[in-house]
């Protein structure tokens, strides 16, 4: 009795032993890494979620609403007494009740001190606990073209990229770095239905691995989600006429549900408003913007609407908005006269069952979106750009219809027949198309490394919309990869790489502003850097930058405002029409999340074909016969060796005239080949001729022969359906090949 009342002076009053957790000792009250902290007040104790879940003598034997969280009272209170007994091998005090799942190994702890001695408990299953002898560790599989983070992706402080117990990394796309008690908080935060990777937006694998790791996951909704009237703000309308006389009799705030005074909104910024009596307008009127605004666009409203038409821009939000694929609306998009400005890509459920894998998959989940009805697109001789603008400015033109394309010459002659198969002429198309956007007004840089040109006509004409459109049109109906974005560019319209600041290299070179700045940048004395500021006053005073340089410091901060001025401020307005255009069948929402991806369809050139390549693409249908099956299986070691030969010049073809005989396309699309190419044969009659000899083993019953003569490969197009003929040996094989493949493919025109 004198021990006990000798420790309650120093273990303070009852209450303030209630607040400690029964199970480890502490008051702490965090719930990100201790779990909820629950007070039994008729019981007189304190425990902490995670300590329960990780304590090895207790087991969840009630039903959510018993106890603490299904844990029962007398439970917990015997494992109190248990782990009373144990030992800390960290603080050495008692009450360890956390115990390493190797049987051999004796180390037991606190939880909290777990978590200074690196021990990892695993919150699902049996929750097991490791100590860092016998903890589960992360490997590094970073390929060699990707650089190794240098700050958190989750509070962007400085980090070392070095993996251990407190720096994890996404097992998805290897370049998501962060501290363990950040990805813990985020996780709490988040819950288990918002949890996933900052960069990649992978969720499965990403919460597979962090709880190997020890990562504790709530299954609950997000915190910001669970909060009450969390948006109610955002349900609240603008209701007040702004007119410089109001004539209603109920006031500014009367708002009628129809008729002269029902308040309008401004249709452009949403934060106006007028009665129509008030500011003149027809009692039907619902096309109204304030005067703030009129004056922001010169009274055109030329920064929200395209030049040809508020139609044809309503039309093509509204089938955007509507489509069965478009991204899920979140509660904050819920407003009038807002859901212009609502761009799905902040939006982080998407609807389209895509995961993070190739950027083929990812397009071939926007395929199915589009319709079996046709739209007649006509191209004279090689226009390819001006016949798809024309198409994206008709006003019935809907983009989820199939492309059906037919070539016209100058003379209005039709091109061979060859380009009137439609597969054929639909991929010659898309392939001129993206040369001519390429080669447009609207890019400038060295070839395969274009950023975008700020052209005043382009702009009037709204190009930049249609040529973004075009370009989302392309990838989605098996036009080629992009290829010739700089990654300036790529970086400017997705934010990849994000955050990562914007120097004079990223700048077009050889352009009249990037000298300039150059010339800024390699100033070495204050007296030249004023000398070049004063020859460029002209281009400093449009960029805001014209102000008096009194040191050589301030270099480096006017050359960082003139290059976000060249390349960001100052193309606003195209790069913003641009994304706009980009959204057309979900393209743009797709690239956003998942631009690591995306950024070699973009910005880099397609791969040469090569035979592996080809042999790869074709899904090989063989026979059921024994005796077909033993031809064919030869057959396919001759369609491998021509392969070879093909691509490195012993073929008069190539391998673009083979993959263009057999599907239609010069290059593998974007999207990937629709459907899978595949492949079986075409047996030869076995009338035996006179005069020939049966070949070795390959005689049928009777004696019969293979007849090699007139036996040529055959295409089904729709269906990219090649048939290889079946012949005795490799050179009937190739001869048949060559022959068949030449005299198709001559008939198609050739590039410049």
């Amino acid at each position: 009795m004198k021990k006990k009342a000798r420790r309650s002076p120093g273990s303070g009053s009852d209450s303030s032993s209630e607040q400690r957790c029964a199970l480890c000792r502490l008051s702490d009250d965090d719930p990100a890494m201790f779990g909820e902290k629950v007070t039994l007040k008729e019981h007189k104790f304190s425990v902490h979620y995670l300590c329960l879940l990780t304590s090895c003598g207790v087991y969840q034997r009630g039903k959510e609403d018993e106890g603490v969280f299904g844990f029962l009272v007398d439970d917990i209170k015997q494992e109190i007494r248990r782990s009373a007994r144990l030992t800390c091998c960290c603080c050495k005090k008692k009450g360890a009740c956390v115990g390493c799942y190797v049987r051999s190994c004796k180390k037991t702890i606190h939880f909290p001190c777990g978590r200074k001695q690196k021990f990892i408990s695993q919150f699902t299953e049996l929750f097991p606990s490791f100590c860092p002898d016998h903890s589960p560790t992360q490997s590094l599989c970073v390929s060699s073209d990707l650089s190794l983070p240098q700050s958190c992706s989750i509070c962007l402080d400085s980090i070392e990229p070095v993996l251990s117990y407190s720096i994890l990394k996404c097992p998805s796309c290897h370049a998501s770095w962060f501290h363990r008690d950040c990805v813990q908080r985020q996780a709490h935060s988040a819950g288990l239905f918002f949890f996933r990777c900052t960069l990649c937006n992978n969720k499965e694998n990403f919460q597979e691995e962090m709880l190997r790791m020890g990562i504790y996951i709530p299954e609950r909704d997000a915190s910001w989600e669970l909060e009450a009237n969390a948006y109610s703000e955002l349900l609240e309308v603008y209701t007040r006429c702004d007119a410089l006389t109001c004539l209603c009799n109920d006031g500014r705030t009367h708002s009628a549900k129809t008729g002269w005074f029902e308040v309008i909104r401004c249709r452009l910024c949403g934060s106006g408003g007028t009665h129509r009596k008030c500011s003149g307008l027809k009692v039907d009127t619902r096309d109204w913007a304030c005067s703030d605004c009129q004056q922001a666009t010169d009274g055109k409203a030329s920064l929200v609407a395209s030049p040809q038409g508020v139609q044809r821009r309503s039309l093509r939000s509204k089938r955007h908005l509507s489509s069965s694929h478009a991204p899920v609306s979140c509660k904050r998009t819920h407003l009038p006269h807002l859901s212009s400005f609502h761009s799905p890509v902040s939006c982080k459920r998407p609807s389209l069952p895509v995961a993070s894998g190739s950027p083929q998959e990812i397009l071939q989940a926007l395929v199915p979106q589009l319709l079996p009805l046709s739209v007649q697109v006509e191209v004279s001789g090689d226009r390819a750009l001006a016949a798809g603008v024309e198409l994206v400015r008709r006003s019935d033109y809907d983009p989820t219809h199939t492309l059906s394309v037919r070539f016209k010459d100058y003379r209005r002659t039709s091109f061979p027949s060859s380009l009137q198969d439609s597969d054929t002429a639909r991929q010659y198309f898309l392939k001129l198309l993206v040369q001519q956007i390429e080669d447009s007004v609207l890019f400038e840089g060295p070839g395969g490394s274009k950023n975008l040109a700020l052209d005043s006509q382009a702009l009037r004409d709204d190009l930049y919309f249609d040529v973004g459109c075009l370009l989302a049109l392309s990838l989605v109906h098996g036009g080629p990869p992009v290829g010739f974005f700089s990654r300036t560019l790529y970086q400017c319209l997705f934010n990849y790489p994000p955050n990562q600041p914007l120097t004079v290299t990223h700048m077009t070179p050889d352009t009249h502003f990037s000298r300039q700045v150059s010339r800024i940048a390699e100033a070495t004395s204050l007296d030249e850097l004023r000398e070049v500021t004063a020859a460029s006053w002209e281009f400093l005073e449009l960029a805001g930058c014209n102000r008096p340089i009194s040191s050589l410091e301030e270099r480096e901060a006017l050359v960082e405002n003139l290059v976000s001025f060249t390349l960001i401020t100052r193309m606003q307005l195209p790069l913003q029409r641009f994304r706009e255009g980009l959204q057309t069948l979900g393209v743009f929402d797709q690239v956003q999340l998942y631009p690591s991806a995306f950024c070699t369809v973009f910005c880099e050139a397609a791969v040469p074909l090569t035979a592996q390549t080809v042999s790869r693409l074709f899904t090989v249908n063989f026979s059921q016969q024994e005796e077909k099956l033993n031809r064919e299986t030869a057959v396919i070691s001759f369609w491998r060796h021509f392969l070879l030969e093909c691509e490195v010049g012993r073929s008069s073809i190539s391998l673009q005239d083979l993959l263009r005989f057999a599907t239609g396309a010069e290059e593998v699309p974007a999207a990937g080949l629709l459907p899978p190419p595949s492949m079986s044969f075409l047996h030869p009659v076995t009338s035996p001729p006179a005069g020939v000899e049966q070949d070795e083993g390959g005689g049928g019953a009777g004696g019969e022969v293979f007849q090699d003569e007139g036996l040529f490969p055959q295409r089904e197009l729709g269906s990219k359906h090649l048939l290889l003929p079946v012949t005795s040996s490799y050179q009937a094989f190739k001869s048949s090949m060559e022959q068949a493949i030449s005299h198709r493919v001559h008939l198609l025109p050739t590039e410049s």
